[in-house]
């Protein structure tokens, strides 16, 4: 059976997904939610700490909590794998390598990555689904110190970016995005299962460490019917995020 705090908390994360409690506005306090709930303030605050530790509801000391984002969407203003933004609204995030070789880093490789003329980089073309549907076509680069780390890595690997973790202590702190639109060609409309020339939603990112080493960078596809882009500013603030469509 769950602890009450864990009860709370999904309570809470579908008051967040029904928009009870919209991206940007504040919780109830802490004195309200015991009240409501019939439990301690020491019982809210764990249910609190909780979701926190999701990325969904951030504080400062001292202060009521804001609501960050929702299950179905993630802010571009923290940098979450596309497994863990699946996991985190649960969904089943899906991985398949189509492709995977070594090249000679191109000029555009070379200045992303900050490479030297003649570096060796591991090109992975890898798609990428929610509940085994094909949401996503990762094109991605791998600078050339990461690769043989990457290159092992077996096929259908829900997460890259946790497996690197797990076995290097590599942690993807900072991300560089560019979002436009393309048409899709013979290959991705086969793979992503549409029509050839159909809209797709495309971000270009460059990931790096805390030290701002280049680790990859990757043209992403995605189907506009699986995902979208929102953006909620205001006069302090201006977070992308995707989520699911509607």
């Amino acid at each position: 059976m769950a602890a009450r705090h864990e009860e709370i908390a999904e309570e809470l994360r579908r008051a967040i997904d029904r928009e009870e409690y919209t991206v940007g506005s504040l919780l109830p306090p802490e004195t309200e939610l015991a009240a409501r709930y019939g439990v301690s303030r020491g019982t809210v605050r764990q249910a609190v700490a909780t979701l926190t530790a999701e990325g969904l509801i951030g504080s400062r000391q001292g202060a009521r909590r804001v609501v960050l984002a929702g299950r179905r969407s993630q802010s571009f203003a923290e940098l979450r794998s596309f497994a863990q933004w699946a996991r985190a609204m649960g969904r089943e995030a899906t991985g398949r390598v189509i492709a995977q070789e070594y090249r000679t880093a191109a000029a555009e490789d070379r200045v992303r990555l900050q490479l030297a003329p003649g570096a060796r980089v591991l090109h992975v073309l890898r798609l990428r689904g929610l509940d085994g549907q094909p949401v996503l076509l990762e094109r991605t680069v791998y600078a050339d110190w990461i690769s043989p780390a990457v290159e092992p890595i077996e096929a259908d690997c829900p997460s890259v970016t946790q497996r690197l973790l797990d076995d290097t202590g590599l942690v993807f702190a900072y991300g560089e995005h560019v979002i436009d639109a393309v048409a899709a060609g013979a290959r991705d409309a086969e793979l992503l299962t549409v029509r050839r020339t159909s809209p797709l939603l495309r971000v270009r990112r460059v990931t790096t460490t805390r030290e701002g080493r280049p680790v990859e960078w990757s043209d992403d596809r995605y189907r506009p019917d699986a995902v979208s882009f929102s953006v909620h500013n205001s006069i302090g603030n201006n977070a992308l995020a995707r989520k699911t469509a509607e």
